[in-house]
């Protein structure tokens, strides 16, 4: 796959820095959606091999999506399994 193929996002973490990702999945659990992202910055890469970060997709008022932390650890680990479920398929 070449870069222009990829879907790519741009976030903005609590500092201000903006951060490249690359969407690998979504996924949809419990009539909630999440997007498994790969970070494309150098500087993330080398923090750990095979590094993926999970967000809940969220809407606002005016029906936006967004992309936010999934605090709740029981959540999180629904979503890992799930993952883990598709990888074994594979």
């Amino acid at each position: 796959m070449t870069e222009e193929n990829m879907d790519t996002l741009t976030l903005v973490d609590e500092e201000g820095q903006e951060h490249e990702f690359q969407l690998l999945n979504m996924l949809e659990i419990k009539d909630k959606r999440y997007a498994v992202l790969i970070p494309l910055d150098e500087e993330d890469n080398d923090k750990e091999e095979g590094t993926a970060v999970v967000l809940r997709v969220e809407e606002d008022e005016n029906g936006e999506e967004y992309l936010t932390d999934i605090a709740d650890d029981e959540e999180f680990n629904m979503v890992v399994e799930a993952l883990e479920a598709l990888d074994a398929a594979e």
